[in-house]
């Protein structure tokens, strides 16, 4: 097998949360592309069915799936809805969150418990209900996205909650890549540095510029950096990785 087949994802079936918009996207898109279905999973239904439509065009069956996916039940339904589709899932890529900020002594428990709930609890569902049914079949892959938030506390804005839900859920990847590594599922994490989307729009522009002038790349990431990241992690050729996480930042934690 050629070191290109080995990255091909063709008769594949994968999973995105959060697939309806930013990184979840642009990692929905790029396993489509190369060959998996691709089923979404968003609580925006539009923005699912917008990224449903995207994958049909590059020929490749999907499904939206309306879930809210820090609820236990709707995490089961979205992983039975792909079971009873296709047949099997081969790739789950656990992308919803979110971030607020606040400085520490003024996080309310309400935004505590949202940012935990979405960030972590959220992955914790998802790996849980996906690992069970790769377990039944000896093979698979997940991927959670993280956050370079979980190796660092990220400077200039404060977010204690976000940076203990990302390393948390950094630290939830290593725990399930350990337990199941015999069982043949692999669990890896990318951990995005600063980047361009809907969730980030409302950085002002010293925040921005605080970015930039911290990254070695001069550049704040786009959606589509994390591709390649995620068509490795999924496909046969991170055959032998697991426990990993894959930082992608532009050299932001260099310093």
């Amino acid at each position: 097998m050629s070191i290109l087949d080995r990255f091909s994802l063709l008769n594949r079936t994968a999973l995105v949360t959060g697939g309806g918009s930013g990184i979840g996207q642009a990692l929905a898109l790029a396993l489509a592309d190369a060959g998996a279905d691709v089923a979404i999973a968003d609580i925006n239904s539009a923005g699912a069915a917008a990224t449903c439509a995207q994958i049909e065009n590059l020929g490749r069956q999907t499904l939206a799936i309306a879930a809210d996916v820090t609820a236990k039940d709707q995490v089961e339904n979205m992983v039975h809805t792909v079971l009873a589709a296709w047949g099997g899932l081969d790739i789950g890529v656990n992308s919803a969150g979110i971030a607020l900020r606040g400085p520490i002594e003024d996080i309310s428990e309400a935004d505590w418990d949202r940012v935990l709930d979405l960030d972590l609890k959220a992955v914790f569902l998802c790996c849980q209900a996906e690992g069970r049914a790769m377990l039944q079949r000896g093979s698979g892959s997940i991927i959670n996205v993280v956050s370079i938030s979980s190796h660092i506390v990220n400077r200039p804005q404060q977010h204690g909650h976000y940076n203990a839900a990302k390393a948390g859920a950094y630290q939830l990847t290593r725990a399930c890549a350990a337990e199941w590594a015999v069982r043949g599922v692999r669990v890896n994490s990318i951990s995005p540095g600063h980047t361009l989307t809907p969730m980030t729009a409302h950085a002002d522009d010293e925040t921005r510029n605080a970015w930039l002038t911290n990254t070695p790349m001069g550049r704040l990431g786009v959606p589509a950096d994390y591709q390649g990241a995620v068509v490795f992690l999924a496909s046969d050729a991170a055959a032998y990785a697991t426990g990993h996480d894959l930082v992608v930042d532009g050299g932001y934690t260099l310093w």
